[in-house]
């Protein structure tokens, strides 16, 4: 046994671990390199995937890597800190621990970290009753006391949003001007039923482990039982960069530019799920490791084939 891989998937998150599958049950000789750090940890339960809906992201994960281990993957906790193309045209990937990997093709799926509000309490219940998706979370808490917390003017499209599950809403401005909305804007929050408390917050309330206010830099309160927030999305593109892949700026954070499988601008180098756009959930994450990997080994089978000295 050497470390030399067919391939080598960067991140053990669904998409790492759909494109492992894919590239298992393909008979590749596959590794997996995951640091264990996935985007969706503080949840309780992941949400809007079919037959798998109400799982703890922790278990989900377990079975995933339970089913890749099946078809000989190797699966290792270690961070990736270098990649490299080689004088063979392979990847040379080196661990924090120090070891080294080779690999003729990649599937990048480091996903992207959340960069929180600084508003005291708020990172200690993120993931509890502090949320940042209607989609995810929204039915567990319908009908609940809802704040929203705005980052930006983007505030006023997330308690837009939230209003769809709840008929008590109440968009917390902080360190938003009443002057930015636009009269559409305030058109659409009174037409939700959206109240709007301009003022900077200052901290969370929370009674018995529970969140049952917000407070302003003005001393007031206003009771609320789930407040949702808007991160900084901050993508893991370090390994991209080395590559010399291209990137480009969105709205969310810089992400590779790829084509509709996955595939960056450096050949042999896929990425997937949230490492190539922001708002991959669980099922699209999923999705998307399957669709580069079923890439990935095609192109591999057919050089292969086109290696192959002809017989005339």
């Amino acid at each position: 046994m050497t470390d030399k891989y067919e391939a080598v998937v960067v991140g053990g998150g669904a998409a790492g671990l759909s494109a492992a599958l894919v590239l298992g049950r393909a008979r590749r000789r596959t590794l997996v390199v995951d640091a264990g750090e996935p985007r969706n940890a503080p949840a309780a339960h992941l949400q809007g995937y079919l037959t798998r809906d109400g799982v703890p992201p922790a278990e989900f994960l377990a079975l995933g890597r339970e089913e890749v281990a099946r078809y000989g993957v190797e699966l290792v906790r270690d961070r990736a800190l270098d990649v490299i193309r080689i004088g063979s045209g392979d990847f040379r990937v080196t661990l924090e621990s120090g070891r080294t990997a080779y690999a003729r093709r990649l599937v990048l799926a480091t996903g992207l970290a959340d960069e929180l509000p600084t508003v005291p309490g708020v990172a200690e219940r993120f993931g509890r009753d502090v949320l940042h998706c209607p989609y995810c979370h929204g039915w567990e808490v319908r009908d609940e006391a809802f704040g929203v917390l705005a980052g930006s003017a983007t505030g006023v499209h997330q308690a837009l949003m939230v209003s769809q599950w709840s008929k008590d809403v109440t968009l917390f401005l902080h360190e938003v001007a009443e002057e930015e909305l636009s009269p559409d804007d305030r058109r659409r929050l009174a037409a939700a039923g959206v109240a709007v408390v301009p003022g900077e917050v200052a901290a969370l309330v929370v009674e018995e482990d529970r969140l049952t206010g917000v407070r302003l830099t003005d001393g007031s309160s206003h009771a609320r039982s789930v407040l949702f927030v808007a991160p900084r999305a901050v993508p893991r593109n370090d390994l991209f960069e080395r590559l010399g892949a291209e990137l480009r700026e969105t709205p969310f954070g810089t992400y590779p530019v790829v084509d509709e499988t996955g595939l960056t601008s450096v050949p042999g180098v896929w990425a997937a799920g949230n490492a190539a756009a922001f708002a991959e959930q669980v099922v699209n994450a999923a999705s998307a490791g399957y669709r580069a990997a079923a890439t990935l080994n095609g192109e591999l089978l057919f050089a292969d084939l086109d290696a192959v000295p002809r017989r005339d």
